[in-house]
């Protein structure tokens, strides 16, 4: 009988218990798995207690949590600190913070990313989308007013018959959408309360000119390019919340007015920026950044711009390659604003590549320091053999190869046809190179063809010395041919809201 207790108590012991904080499951290595049997659907944020990203999203999980618990909807969230559940971190590719999951069905083999805003909403509306039906349907007036006067953007379909090719084709779209909530109807009074006189479908949203309608055939990319147009502000300000939003949609150029909220020209600024927005609708996204705030200075260092120097405009293109552009007046005026995105538009702006002034001892140390304005002259020179460390200043590996990198400079600072140098690419741009993460090693062979050599040997002396004892050859690659190597990725504007450390990454 005793040992039949003993076993008892030791199965309810082995029972992991989940605590829960602000509605939130805390979830460890111990009960995840229960966890995920008791709830079929988690979403689930692994996080480190010193992330301030995580801080500032931690209000809003809390909220979403609350929401879906007062609803009684089986679909709960969760929380792993991952810096002390360092295995659970491991187990599912934990690399920065914060990383949000969702195990849906109690699976947890390949949980989906999750992949929309910061906001209680975009999180609720999101995962009501990966559980439930990809549109609500809407029977009653107050139903829809709900859905909008819950939501900052919410799309309706108008379909007398809910089973026609266009209500398909909405309903895909609708699956397809994460951050924005669908209803669909085919009741009179929804139809005449909203003045719909025949299908469509609508956007509406709590700003600008308050709900848009559709106008086109009914496809569903034909419904996603409309939604993408229209569910963003004319101009929208850059904030935690907003970032996703920005760096996920289809635009691809951005204008950025970077403006002090505090000043007292700001609402005539930002007027005529609004003003200059409405011709550029769907094909450049207008963004302001609040110059004062201090998690917005890595943004301005990003541009080359000092605080003393805002308001200022800048355009950035997020393609395969970023691209920046300054225009020629800091004169911030609606039309401006025009001229210069037409031009930009007809491909009629040269990239604005930033540079530091040339030292005045460029040249006094073993390691030769380059910078925009004195690159050409330098690299491109016939008769030397050119070795540059691309690197910034805040990246680890770099700090980590500088004392190699000192030695190496020392080794042949009295060879005539060897330069070793060093660019700070934070700070530096060249049209003829590419810097895609640090450090980036790049050998220029002398002579007048321009060649271009990436380094991919080891980041030792002998490494580097027999690299270039062989002309380039022993540990080289034809530039753009570089293999994954240590480094870290050279951050975008997107990849800025994200970083949290000194180093620029907060990864594990």
């Amino acid at each position: 009988m005793l040992k039949f207790l003993l076993l008892c108590t030791l199965a309810v012991a082995s029972r992991a218990e989940i605590t829960e904080e602000e509605d939130v499951l805390v979830l460890k290595k111990s009960n995840f798995d229960e966890a995920l049997k008791a709830h079929p659907h988690i979403l689930v944020e692994f996080y480190a207690p010193w992330c301030g990203h995580c801080k500032a999203l931690a209000p809003e999980f809390a909220k979403a949590a609350g929401m879906l618990k007062s609803e009684g909807s089986e679909i709960r969230l969760g929380k792993v600190d991952a810096t002390e559940e360092a295995d659970l971190a491991q187990e599912f590719g934990v690399r920065g913070y914060p990383t949000i999951k969702f195990f849906k069905g109690g699976e947890k083999e390949s949980p989906k990313e999750y992949s929309a805003g910061r906001t209680a909403d975009d999180i609720v509306n999101w995962l009501k989308k990966r559980t439930g039906p990809s549109a609500t349907t809407l029977t009653e007036v107050t139903q829809a007013e709900s859905l909008m006067s819950d939501n900052e953007v919410a799309v309706i379909g108008f379909f007398k018959d809910v089973d026609s090719d266009g209500a398909k084709a909405f309903l895909k779209a609708a699956e397809a959408v994460d951050d924005v909530p669908f209803g669909i109807t085919s009741d009179a009074g929804i139809y005449s309360n909203y003045e719909m006189s025949k299908d469509g479908v609508v956007l509406f949203k709590k700003f600008d000119e308050g709900r848009n309608t559709f106008d086109g055939e009914l496809t569903k990319d034909a419904l996603l390019s409309f939604i993408k147009s229209n569910q963003l502000p004319l101009v929208i300000e850059f904030t935690e919340q907003t970032a996703p939003k920005i760096f996920g949609g289809e635009i691809k150029s951005h204008i950025l007015l970077f403006v002090p909220k505090a000043a007292s020209d700001f609402q005539d600024k930002m007027d005529q920026f609004k003003k200059a927005a409405q011709n550029f609708k769907g094909k450049i996204l207008f963004i302001y950044i609040d110059s004062d705030i201090g998690d917005n200075q890595r943004i301005l260092e990003f541009f080359g711009l000092k605080k003393e120097e805002c308001p200022a405009i800048r355009l950035i293109t997020l393609e395969d390659e970023m691209t920046k552009y300054k225009p020629e007046t800091s004169d911030i005026t609606a039309e401006n604003i025009v001229s210069f995105c037409t031009a930009f538009a007809d491909g009629k702006l040269k990239p604005h590549l930033m540079s530091q002034d040339i030292p005045e001892d460029w040249d006094k140390n073993p390691v030769k320091t380059l910078v925009g304005k004195n690159f050409e002259e330098v690299v491109f020179d016939p008769t030397k053999n050119v070795f540059i460390e691309f690197y910034a200043p805040w990246c680890g590996h770099c700090k980590q190869l500088a004392p190699i990198w000192d030695q190496l400079g020392e080794k042949y600072k009295d060879d005539k046809s060897i330069i070793v140098a060093k660019m700070d690419s934070t700070a530096n741009e060249i049209e003829a190179v590419k810097v895609h993460s640090f450090p980036t090693l790049k050998f220029f062979p002398a002579g007048d063809e321009h060649k271009v050599i990436d380094y991919n040997g080891e980041r030792t002396l002998d490494g580097f010395t027999k690299f270039l004892e062989s002309g380039g050859k022993e540990g080289g690659a034809p530039a753009g041919d570089d293999d994954e190597d240590e480094g870290e990725d050279m951050e975008d504007i997107s990849d800025i809201e994200d970083d949290e450390d000194a180093e620029g990454h907060d990864e594990l």
